[in-house]
């Protein structure tokens, strides 16, 4: 069987909850990483954090032992600046919102960064900054009100960090949407730019879109047409999964990096109209939930990482073609299954085990 590195030559890889969490890396990434370059699949690292330049989130990743150059780092001012030098001149202003590298980016595209409204911008460009606070957002909603263009660098409106999940750039531009009654054009994901710029730098035609997120790294694959795999290592979980919406629904899911170099760590989501038997695994439904049955149950209740993962691609499956996302196991095997996905199981007063439906 061939590994995803082997079937694609880049991946396009999320940061933030997919290599690291909270300035952190996450378990097995370094090596997976390594091990993909080995067999022909490049990494570029594309994101829509927009608060370091690439050289700098290239020097991060490589402290944390992943290799990267600034050439293998795509992020969404660089996909924001270019949008802009499409639309306007070469020269003119641009009034930015958001980080130095922001204002930096724009300037290597031939346009003027400003900061103040009364510098007349043709346009207004918003990123992540933590150091955004209202007087940069009025001046935006000035020149937008004005009749400026307006790019937004990401709309996440949730930023993953090791406290949690903080505001991201699109509850900044949300505010703006507010106070204008304006949308943004979006650079980053889930929108194409962002992704397209990447596979363009590397010159890929077999891309893998590689991310925690299903509502910004999956979605933006599905859009562009691209597979995709979900690693559970960040924002979106087992339960999300079988919740998600058609265009939200990656190819692949794993438990982490491993799934990209191991064969048995990253299953292939089936359609919703497969099967819903394996010789390993089977589901059923009753009238509000799915049960998960090991095909020998007998043991120990113990369960290997990729039998869990085979158990949540058929349930993945079933509630796609269903709309059930509510899961209880039939046996201790498929609890431990359950268990071992990140989905909760609870006894109910007939003893069995149950998890309550999922919430989109």
């Amino acid at each position: 069987m061939t590994t995803l590195a082997q079937a694609h030559d880049a991946l396009l890889l999320d940061l933030d909850g997919t290599v690291y969490l909270g300035g952190q890396p996450i378990d097995h990434v370094a090596p997976a990483l390594a091990r993909a370059a080995v067999l022909g699949a490049r990494s570029v690292f594309v994101t829509n954090n927009a608060s370091r330049p690439p050289a700098e989130v290239a020097a991060a990743l490589t402290s944390m032992g992943v290799a990267a150059e600034p050439d293998d780092v795509l992020t969404s001012p660089q996909a924001a600046a270019a949008m802009l030098a499409d639309r306007h001149p070469a020269g003119a202003k641009v009034l930015v919102i958001g980080a130095p590298w922001l204002e930096e980016s724009v300037r290597q595209v031939g346009l003027e960064p400003v900061r103040l409204a009364e510098e007349n911008p043709v346009a207004v460009v918003q990123g992540h900054s933590p150091d955004t606070g209202w007087r940069n957002l009025a001046e935006g909603c000035i020149a937008l009100r004005a009749g400026a263009d307006w790019v937004a660098c990401n709309n996440d409106t949730t930023l993953p960090t090791d406290r949690g999940m903080l505001p991201g750039n699109g509850s900044m531009v949300a505010a703006l949407v507010a106070a204008t009654g304006l949308h943004p054009r979006v650079a980053g994901k889930p929108e194409r730019p962002l992704l397209d710029a990447a596979v363009r730098q590397v010159g890929s035609s077999r891309p893998l879109v590689v991310g925690d997120r299903l509502d910004t790294d999956i979605a933006c694959a599905v859009g562009a047409g691209t597979p995709s795999l979900m690693v559970l290592t960040g924002v979106s979980t087992a339960t999300d999964l079988l919740a998600a919406a058609p265009d939200h629904r990656p190819t692949f899911v794993a438990f982490d990096m491993r799934g990209l170099v191991e064969e048995d760590r990253a299953v292939r989501i089936p359609g919703p109209s497969a099967a819903r038997s394996t010789r390993e695994w089977s589901v059923t439904s009753d009238s509000s939930s799915l049960v998960l049955t090991a095909q020998e149950p007998a043991g120990t209740g113990t369960v290997s990482d990729a039998a869990a993962l085979r158990a949540l691609a058929l349930l993945t499956a079933a509630a796609w073609g269903s709309g059930l996302t509510a899961v209880r196991p039939h046996d201790d095997v498929a609890a431990a299954a359950l268990t071992r996905c990140g989905i909760p199981v609870r006894p109910t007063h007939s003893g069995q085990r149950l998890i309550s439906e999922s919430m989109d």
